[in-house]
């Protein structure tokens, strides 16, 4: 699921006309990045939320993304060249955004017993979506399985710990939450969220809520990422990317 709904406040004006996701980032949209990784990772399809200017968005990649591999590539991925699209369009079901479990939790009868998550306005261009990660994590007992990276700038504090390959609500030292992750249905199922499967209320729900009930339980795994990694939050990282 590329989550893709939020209004992006602090992007203003440049989202007044432009959903965030499909802001130019070294010449594409910038959810086009994680597409492209999602289609060279072998995922089957993907599950798209929108709502501040969906339309936009679906207008612009339709139900099916066609991946243009490198020339060096081509032989490679010639039989991987195709990812459908599916979307949920929370604004026009419920006039905004969902929240992420909201969201989630709208679209969860159409995603699986695991899945991947991640944010349509992130850019992680090395990030590897990968077969083995998904058969560790359906191995396990787990919740969520989290890629955590350092700190930026802008969230020095960072958002949950790592200790022995769990993520911890509590620690000295905290990573920042790359919005990259596996998730399990159950997780958005009781005990650990109340909303209806298939949200039909259209509830907001925030995640991280979610997340810390269950790493109390010691149910959500993480690892270190330390590749390239923005959270395309506001004008002047945008700029920075694309100097």
């Amino acid at each position: 699921m590329l989550l893709a709904a939020g209004r992006g406040e602090r992007m203003r004006p440049l989202t007044d006309t432009i959903p965030k996701p499909l802001l130019p980032v070294r010449g594409k949209p910038l959810m086009q990045w994680p597409l492209e990784a999602l289609a060279r990772g072998g995922c089957a399809e993907v599950m798209v939320n929108t709502a501040w200017l969906g339309e936009k968005i679906s207008d612009t990649f339709h139900n099916i993304f066609v991946l243009q591999p490198l020339s060096s590539e081509r032989e490679k991925l010639s039989i991987q060249k195709q990812l459908p699209l599916r979307y949920s369009h929370e604004g026009v079901d419920f006039g905004g955004a969902l929240e992420t479990a909201g969201g989630i939790a709208r679209a969860l009868p159409q995603l699986g017993e695991v899945f991947w998550v991640l944010a349509g306005d992130v850019f992680a261009p090395d990030f590897v979506f990968d077969a083995e990660a998904v058969a560790r994590f359906r191995a396990s007992d787990h919740l969520a399985h989290l890629w955590l990276v350092p700190n930026p700038a802008h969230n020095p504090r960072g958002d949950f710990g790592l200790a022995n390959a769990l993520a911890l609500n509590d620690a000295p030292e905290k990573f920042t939450y790359s919005t990259i992750g596996l998730y399990r249905a159950a997780l958005f199922a009781p005990p650990w969220c109340d909303v209806p499967l298939g949200n039909p209320l259209g509830v907001k729900a925030a995640l991280a809520p979610l997340l810390r009930a269950a790493m109390a339980q010691g149910r959500v795994s993480a690892e270190l990422y330390t590749g390239a990694w923005t959270d395309v939050g506001t004008p002047e990282r945008l700029l920075a990317l694309n100097r």
